[in-house]
């Protein structure tokens, strides 16, 4: 079973308004989902974005991939760029080297 984080179309006529769900690829568009991960207004403007960081977390460590326009407000809303951040950090720190304290001679 693929599970996959994408938009759910809700609103009335010429005013959309989308929830980001996490669903299984199988189900359709607007159909059953798992867990609202978030909202997106996209003729809000500023606000159009709401997120529960922790859960997109949550699923994307679980293997669930995000659409493509998902994918896209994820990195706008900085989701991405932490994760990305967070990987780095923890493959640098592994590839360190601790530098011991050794009196220097001289």
């Amino acid at each position: 079973m693929s599970v996959k984080i994408r938009l759910r179309r809700t609103g009335r006529s010429k005013q959309p308004y989308y929830r980001i769900v996490v669903a299984d690829s199988r189900s359709p568009r607007d159909g059953r989902f798992i867990e609202i991960v978030g909202q997106y207004a996209p003729r809000q403007g500023e606000t159009a974005l709401n997120l529960k960081a922790e859960r997109v977390h949550h699923w994307l460590d679980n293997g669930a991939q995000p659409t493509d326009t998902v994918r896209s407000l994820l990195r706008k809303a900085g989701i991405l760029k932490t994760r990305h951040e967070a990987r780095l950090a923890t493959k640098l720190k592994a590839g360190a080297v601790p530098v011991t304290a050794t009196p220097v001679e001289g």
